[in-house]
């Protein structure tokens, strides 16, 4: 019988991980395929469905990582120069991006954030490999095989015909069909997914054990990646799948190490009380709404005009035009965002003391 019940590397409890960790990407894929014509059909994502996507999870994921840095006395105290010098930095870069080419400042914070989606299922498929006593060829066709979940479908979206979404701003991934390269990577995708699922196979042959949560993540990875951007065409079903399989798994995973470290550590700030005691996932989530809504109410107020009934309070301010302007302004409104892809390349780093 297999032994897949016992000795589990849950970060947290299979429960909890089941639910905010391994479900999402299984979750979202099927809910696209329970509402077909809402997902496929529909010309724009609905309102309210945005405000969901938007704000309660894409932006407010991204301020999660104050938990671990800005909110966190003791690596704010140890890291303090690192956590001054990376956001000073990415915006003095975003400005000058920004005033030399507007699309080309999305472009270069677009393949960040790419690199950031990727990076975060690798890490996810290490964590839940931290116990194996692998060979270096099972570790080499798990990391290939993480790789190619994701790497593939954006090889598709840069090589196929037109794609009905964008990453940040129409543009901003460099596209050029070519279809005989296309078709050889599909081979090669097609190639790995037999290889690990043969790998797979023999551990379980050999072993009488399979690492659950390590495979999930592996399978999921590959049916969001696949079926947001290569399968379907539409904004809503990549939004859909994009979102919710990294926002909801990030967040959970800072809340999980956080509370963890809260409850062995002999001093505990009051925000660290607030957001990881008895009931403070409610705190630590409204934190996060709140910035998610300030940030993109400043975004809508000054730069889009486009959902002023749901950003009331920021209506009234005047929307920039001057490119001059503009150029201060929206490398400090995506401040956030840069510096949670380029703060996460440290946190996870045990080198760096986090």
């Amino acid at each position: 019988m297999l032994q897949h019940k016992q000795n589990q590397p849950w970060l947290n409890s299979a429960l909890s991980d089941g639910i905010f960790i391994l479900s999402p990407p299984f979750f979202s894929t099927l809910l696209v395929f329970l509402f077909p014509a809402q997902f496929q059909n529909s010309a724009g994502i609905p309102l309210a469905y945005w405000v969901f996507l938007i704000v309660f999870i894409d932006v407010a994921h991204v301020y999660s990582t104050l938990y671990r840095t800005y909110f966190n006395p003791g690596n704010l105290k140890k890291q303090y120069g690192l956590l001054i010098a990376i956001p000073l930095g990415c915006y003095i870069i975003g400005v000058m991006i920004y005033h030399i080419d507007g699309l080309w400042f999305w472009r270069i914070l677009a393949y960040l954030a790419v690199y950031h989606f990727i990076r975060q299922q690798y890490g996810f498929m290490r964590l839940y490999s931290r116990n194996e006593q692998s060979t270096p060829l099972v570790k080499l066709i798990d990391k290939i095989a993480i790789y190619a979940a994701t790497v593939y479908p954006l090889i598709f979206w840069h090589l196929s015909t037109v794609r009905h979404f964008n990453w940040f701003v129409e543009g901003d991934f460099f596209t050029f069909k070519n279809n005989a390269l296309l078709s050889y990577s599909g081979i090669v995708y097609l190639l790995i997914l037999v290889v690990y699922f043969v790998k797979e196979t023999i551990i379980v042959i050999r072993s009488r054990r399979v690492n659950l949560p390590r495979n999930l993540i592996v399978l999921g990875t590959f049916l969001s990646w696949y079926f947001g951007i290569v399968y379907f065409n539409g904004d809503m079903v990549f939004t859909t799948l994009n979102v919710i399989s990294h926002g909801i798994p990030y967040m959970a995973l800072i809340w999980f190490f956080e509370k963890k470290k809260l409850d062995k550590a002999s001093f505990k700030s009051k925000i660290s009380k607030l957001c990881f005691g008895k009931f403070g996932i409610f705190y630590f989530l409204l934190i996060l709404i709140l910035f998610a809504y300030l940030e993109e109410g400043l975004w809508d107020g000054l730069v889009w005009k486009e959902h002023q009934s749901v950003f009331k309070p920021f209506s009234a301010l005047p929307q920039i035009t001057s490119s001059e302007l503009l150029a201060l302004l929206v490398p400090l409104l995506a401040l956030p965002q840069a510096t949670h892809y380029v703060l996460d390349g440290f946190i996870w780093k045990t080198k760096n003391k986090f």
